[in-house]
């Protein structure tokens, strides 16, 4: 069973409006309040910042996004502080 403060508590809905938030974004990287506030921009977005990193760690290490730190792309089991998300790139 999940408990909010589980690794694996981010719904599955979370983990789609996180990558369609960045699939609008572009190429670009967004912080956690950016895409928290695009997700729910009248409501309290500040509740979503923890979930978005538990979400962010989940999708990058399947592979679906990437975590950045100081524009570098950071170990999604180890980093800290202000990050940035984004698409991997293709190039």
């Amino acid at each position: 069973m999940n408990t909010p403060d589980s690794p694996s508590a981010a719904p599955a809905s979370l983990h789609d409006a996180l990558l369609s938030v960045l699939t609008k974004a572009g190429s670009g990287t967004l912080s956690a309040p950016e895409i928290a506030h695009a997700i729910a921009p009248e409501g309290d977005w500040h509740r979503l910042l923890m979930p978005i990193r538990r979400a962010a760690v989940e999708l990058a290490l399947a592979g679906r996004l990437v975590i950045y730190r100081k524009g570098k792309p950071a170990d999604p089991n180890d980093f800290r502080g202000v990050y940035r998300l984004g698409l991997p790139r293709h190039d």
